[in-house]
């Protein structure tokens, strides 16, 4: 795995921006979209935590452990959300997408869709990654049903795993995409995104 630092990746209608604080008020913004921080069960930054929020971010991007993205809308040059690479481990070729979150309006849209055929397409075809995981909070429904939608491998939960933001402990549920399945997972990705309408 041939790991590398911040890089715009950019098709299909949206653009995966290096997170940066400047993106703070924008995403602050965009997670009012729904109110995201409410759902117990997600980890995203309420509107005034989104700076320490980033800040976490970057330091994981200093240490290189992390890549971490603004996610922007091109259809209306918004900024929607944001996504990460974490848990990079060059030494056997694996990383981790997480810490993934969507303006309401912008989910069930193109958006996810494009962002996990930029996010796999540079982990497997420019960092040279042998397998690729995602995770989610066992009552994460929507969470689970978007990740199996990808064509990913459930693996397994793993129970009383981690603490959420309120203080009680997830089960997480695991799941992973290989090298050797990624050409059918973007052939799928693709066709999905050429629908008119319905694309994610």
């Amino acid at each position: 795995m041939d790991s590398s630092g911040p890089v715009t990746l950019e098709a299909h209608g949206v653009r995966l921006e290096p997170l940066a604080i400047e993106h703070r008020d924008a995403l602050a913004l965009a997670v009012t979209d729904g109110c995201l921080w409410d759902l117990w069960y997600a980890s995203v930054p309420a509107p005034h935590e989104m700076g320490d929020w980033i800040a976490q971010a970057l330091q994981g991007v200093a240490a290189e452990t992390t890549l971490a993205w603004a996610v922007r809308d091109l259809r209306r040059d918004a900024l929607v959300g944001s996504t990460r690479f974490y848990e990079m481990a060059p030494a056997i070729g694996r990383v981790e997408i997480g810490y993934t979150w969507y303006a309401r309006s912008a989910q069930r849209s193109h958006v996810n869709a494009a962002c996990k055929l930029l996010l796999l397409g540079h982990a497997f075809d420019t960092l040279g990654c042998a397998a690729v995981g995602l995770r989610t909070d066992r009552f994460n429904f929507a969470s689970q049903r978007a990740i199996e939608a990808l064509g990913a491998q459930r693996e397994g939960v793993l129970r009383h795993h981690m603490a959420r933001r309120d203080g009680s402990v997830r089960d997480t549920v695991m799941y992973s995409i290989l090298a050797a399945e990624w050409a059918d997972v973007r052939r799928h990705l693709q066709a999905r995104l050429a629908l008119p309408a319905r694309s994610s």
